[in-house]
């Protein structure tokens, strides 16, 4: 699969299990990738809810960026986030002081696709999956 194949827009679906805090939220929205320069441009919005909390909108921007037939991903103001291979199964890791940061991307159910973040560290403890199905 290639970069452009993401372009266009995805709904999201997430859950988050917060081991920390001993919490469950969810986020609804969509992801758009748009065209830039270099790549594609990620864009998601949507509603965060966990409980006993009132709604919350957010946000987040990366740059996805082909690289060989790797995927390289960066933060909006392009500093290396990283980077993976878009077929199957593909798995890829983030160290950010004190915590890491592991995900695991699959693609074969495509074009649905999920990604599974687990993060753990002196901060943060949780697990976020996100369902990705195309809106157009």
């Amino acid at each position: 699969m290639r970069l452009a194949e993401f372009e266009g827009v995805w709904r999201i679906a997430r859950s988050i299990d917060d081991r920390r805090d001993g919490q469950a939220g969810r986020l609804e929205g969509e992801a758009r990738f748009l065209p830039e320069a270099q790549g594609l441009r990620y864009e998601e919005i949507g509603l965060l809810r966990f409980p006993g909390a009132p709604p919350m909108q957010a946000r987040q921007s990366y740059l996805w960026r082909a690289d060989g037939p790797e995927i390289a991903v960066f933060f909006a103001d392009g500093r290396p986030f990283h980077r993976f291979a878009p077929d199957g199964e593909s798995t890829a890791a983030h160290w950010c002081d004190p915590d890491q940061y592991d995900v695991t991307y699959d693609f074969s159910a495509w074009p649905c696709w999920t990604a599974i973040w687990t993060v753990e560290g002196l901060r943060k403890d949780y697990t976020m999956t996100t369902r990705f199905t195309r809106s157009n």
